[in-house]
């Protein structure tokens, strides 16, 4: 799963995501990718499952780009815990997305193939998404 290799600070706060994205509006890479309609958080497990459901469905042909990436740490503190006594340790990562946000493109391969593993990728996602082509 997606994590980072480093980070200057463990732990930080939740923060709020707001309006719409002004980056990775449109296609860089491929002939079709998966575009977020709301905001939200994707976790690493999130995406790894959406990836791991389009190398299926192309039968590891084509290229699979991802545009996300999970940098924001996620706390969590343990079951029937206190109240008070700092912050909980970091559980996992997300990454915030945007709506507007491309999430994964897909390319190399044949356009019908390649819209099918998006909507089944889509599938796996907790946030509205709309599948765009070149």
């Amino acid at each position: 799963m997606l994590a980072p290799k480093r980070a200057k600070y463990r732990k930080q706060f939740r923060g709020t995501i707001k309006g719409l994205a002004s980056r990775r509006l449109d296609l860089a890479f491929g002939i079709a990718g998966l575009k977020a309609k709301e905001s939200g958080r994707l976790t690493s497990r999130q995406i790894e499952a959406a990836r791991r459901a389009m190398t299926h469905h192309t039968q590891r042909g084509g290229r699979i780009w991802i545009r996300i990436f999970p940098d924001r740490p996620v706390t969590k503190k343990p079951a029937e815990a206190r109240m008070g006594s700092g912050k909980g340790e970091v559980e996992g990562y997300v990454a915030p997305v945007k709506a507007g946000t491309i999430l994964f493109e897909l390319g190399a391969i044949d356009r019908q193939i390649a819209l099918e593993a998006l909507k089944l990728a889509a599938a796996k996602l907790p946030i509205k998404t709309q599948v765009v082509e070149k």
